[in-house]
């Protein structure tokens, strides 16, 4: 905390410096509103600071001055000259408080009641006689030294150009070849380099934790004067960012949050009567994707009600008929409006018009942008995108077609090579999905997704990218150098893509543009959750991500869905490997048999899609007319009135569609197939022949594996023979003998008539340790 205060401090010094000469323009010109406008964002950041700061003076006395300058900006005060006197008063004294409190000394508070009171009556008699009866604080020296800002680019600059020559001068003498010597001296100058760009970039960066320790108190006091009751999660508090960036994005960070917990997040009593548990989820988080910080708000309160938005701005002359025919998305930007608030009354938390505007000029202006993903009665995510001042990063080029692309290695999990059954694509429908491991993936054609021109030859190459909440396969046609490179943002239209976090100059002297995974995802229409569970001391149900299933036209006409989980791949085959033999549907595919499900005939078809699926342990198939597409399955099902191949009945875009039943599917269709190797049952003797052809169909059905002749290494788990003087053992294997004639020819033969399949059955179980089935 000892930081932040200082921190506070610092900033506050410079805003009253920087503020002194407004104060004294709006002094002469009370009704200039961009003056007015200025120090009313100074008070209101002080307030909002004070919170969770715990400076109680600091938090009465802006409160008191917030309030009389919004009653200025709605038209409700004039800004006479005994106001005016008032406030700057009110200023001043914030400022002697301040250095108060870098100082250590204590500051008496006589006369602060009758300041607030020279704010509510406008006595400018009252402001004077107070600033000449109070106690001036000594400024203390200041103990920190603050660099100007351009400086430290001036010196990243540098570094980058210096960065830039290394590379070049590495590729120099790659092409041309150099000595040893040269060689040596090329590797300690870029040990030095990478040292001396570590420590400049320290210079800017800092640990974003600077900006997120303030969280948990805040949201604990900004509850509890609410009656609300929330829970504060925060990831990605190692991010580092601009000290700049960090600085500017405080009062921005204090805005969002605070109003997640009195717009978003219900009472307990209202979360109860929703269904969810009494305590409202506030996650803040932030990560880097390639040249950008992205920090995300979200919370699981009621999201913003456009409808309430759209009433509120009607009511200041806008036509509600065109507000009404905006597209959800600017329904939503909505909440950007200058001076909008849903509020009906004003407190210390929000209210009076100030937020999101200022929030979004304050994000612009570093060069950044908000997305806004509403989701009503269910919460709101904000993702604030801003970038780094200059970066250097370590990333992977990859071609598409004549174009190159870098991509931040700390995106990418692995690079593979599509080929054999290991790493393949498969076509789901009309969706690609990439196999990798027995790992399902979706795939993003990076071609496709650029615009580009799309290639007449499948990719070759997959980069697995991890994002937030899961990752993708993305397709591109080469591999090629791994390099340190200089991130600067690109022009704004291009950014503005989402697609991109930035360009660079690798060694070749070509700009090249940064890849941005997640913009990437998003535009290929992939949507990743983060699963969140509930903590130990509230128990609670939360939503998982819902599973995803293939929509497909069975061969009766009926539209069904399968979970898109137990399907590994769909393929097409040839009718004729179709058969139906030993009392069920079998499909003859890889060199295997597999049992096959249809519901509906084959008929005529040539050939029919197959869906090959799996449980880890068994395989079956089901043939289709044709696959449609990937959904995601809704959350209410009606199931099926009797046990069977349907499971129930889903709504999907106002259409009832059937959901097979796997678990009946593997039930009835699946044919197991034991993990350890069978028990090896021995043909031995005489009538080798009759046995091996009337005898081995059976026994393999029965689960054993049958031979007339043991292999090296091979041991029998039990020998099968017609040989009447057989011994009751061979080698250490057990032995079951069979007979010609149905009746035994003595009382003490334990032999078996050959055509008794149960005797026989049982007796091999017993004699092979119960091994076989």
């Amino acid at each position: 905390m000892d930081d932040l205060l200082q921190e506070f401090i610092a900033e506050t010094r410079e805003t009253l410096e920087a503020l002194s000469g407004e104060i004294i323009a709006w002094e002469s010109d009370p009704s200039d509103r961009n003056r007015l406008d200025a120090i009313f964002r100074f008070v209101h950041t002080v307030k909002g600071s004070c919170g969770f700061l715990d400076l109680p003076r600091l938090a009465r006395l802006s409160h008191a001055a917030e309030d009389v300058l919004a009653a200025v900006r709605s038209g409700a005060r004039e800004p006479d000259t005994a106001l005016v006197n008032a406030v700057l008063a009110i200023v001043d004294r914030i400022g002697e408080i301040v250095e108060a409190i870098d100082a250590g000394a204590a500051l008496d508070d006589t006369g602060e009641d009758l300041l607030i009171a020279a704010l509510d009556q406008g006595d400018q008699g009252a402001a004077s006689v107070v600033q000449a009866s109070i106690p001036v604080a000594q400024r203390a020296p200041s103990r920190s030294v603050r660099l100007n800002v351009d400086l430290l680019d001036r010196m990243m600059s540098g570094m980058s150009d210096m960065v830039l020559a290394r590379n070049e001068l590495a590729r120099r003498l790659r092409d041309d070849g150099a000595d040893p010597a040269v060689e040596a001296a090329l590797e300690r100058l870029s040990l030095t380099v990478a040292e001396m760009r570590d420590t400049v970039t320290r210079t800017r960066m800092q640990k974003i934790d600077a900006l997120f320790s303030a969280l948990p108190r805040m949201v604990r006091d900004t509850a509890a004067e609410l009656g609300k009751s929330v829970t504060l999660h925060v990831e990605g508090a190692d991010v580092e960012l601009d000290r700049e960036m960090i600085e500017m994005m405080r009062d921005p960070l204090v805005h969002m949050v605070r109003n997640s917990i009195d717009h978003g997040i219900e009472t307990p009593v209202q979360r109860r009567a929703l269904g969810k548990r009494e305590s409202g989820r506030l996650t803040v988080a932030a990560r880097q994707s390639g040249n950008q910080i992205i920090i995300e708000i979200s919370d699981d309160g009621q999201g913003i009600d456009t409808d309430r938005l759209i009433a509120k701005i009607a009511g200041t002359g806008r036509s509600e008929r065109e507000l009404r025919a905006l597209s959800d998305k600017a329904k939503l930007d909505l909440v950007f409006e200058a001076g909008l608030s849903t509020k009906d009354e004003a407190t210390s938390i929000s209210g009076r018009g100030v937020g999101m505007d200022v929030v979004r000029a304050n994000i612009e202006q570093i060069g950044g942008r908000i997305d806004l993903d509403n989701s009503p009665g269910r919460g709101l995510r904000i993702a604030i995108h801003v970038p780094l001042t200059l970066s250097i990063i370590s990333t992977i080029g990859v071609g598409v077609g004549d174009q190159r692309f870098a991509i931040s290695r700390q995106a990418i999990e692995e690079i593979v090579r599509v080929g054999g059954d290991a790493i393949r694509i498969d076509m789901l429908g009309d969706t690609p999905a990439a196999t990798v491991r027995e790992r399902r993936m979706p795939l993003v054609d990076l071609t496709g997704t650029l615009g580009m021109a799309a290639a007449h030859t499948p990719p070759s190459m997959l980069v697995i990218v991890g994002v937030v909440g899961g990752s993708y396969a993305l397709a591109v046609d080469s591999v090629l150098d791994h390099e340190e490179l200089v991130i600067k943002p690109a022009a704004p239209a291009v950014m503005a893509t989402g697609l991109y976090a930035g360009q660079t100059l690798p060694d070749s002297g070509l700009p090249m543009l940064l890849l941005d995974c997640t913009g990437i995802a998003s535009a290929a229409g992939l949507a990743f959750h983060r699963e969140i569970s509930a903590d130990d001391d509230e128990p609670e149900v939360i939503e998982a991500e819902r599973p995803s299933a293939l929509l497909f036209d069975d061969l009766d006409g009926v539209r069904r869905l399968v979970p898109l989980s137990v399907i590994d791949r769909v393929e097409p085959v040839s009718a004729d490997a179709i058969r139906f033999a030993a009392g069920r549907l079998r499909l003859s595919i890889d060199g295997r048999i597999i049992p096959l499900a249809t519901q509906g005939d084959i008929g005529n078809r040539l050939d029919v899609s197959v869906l090959r699926l799996r449980d880890g342990a068994m395989e079956i198939g089901y043939a289709i007319a044709d696959a449609l597409d990937i959904v995601i399955l809704p959350d209410t099902i009606a199931a099926a009135r009797d046990v069977g191949p349907v499971a129930g009945v889903v709504a999907l875009d106002g259409e009832q569609i059937e959901l097979l039943d796997v678990h009946w599917l593997f039930a009835t269709h699946g044919e197991e197939h034991d993990q350890e190797s069978p028990p090896l049952c021995l043909i031995d003797g005489a009538d080798t022949v009759w046995m091996t052809t009337f005898l081995k169909p059976a026994l393999e059905g029965a689960g054993y594996k049958v031979a007339t002749k043991l292999k090296p290494g091979e041991a029998a788990a039990v020998v099968l023979t017609m040989d009447s003087g057989a011994p009751a053992q061979i080698g250490t294997a057990p032995v079951v003998r069979l007979r010609q004639d149905r009746s035994a020819n003595g009382a003490n033969d334990d032999s078996i008539y050959r055509y008794d399949r149960g005797a026989l059955l049982a007796a091999l179980a017993e004699r092979a340790g119960g091994r076989g089935r």
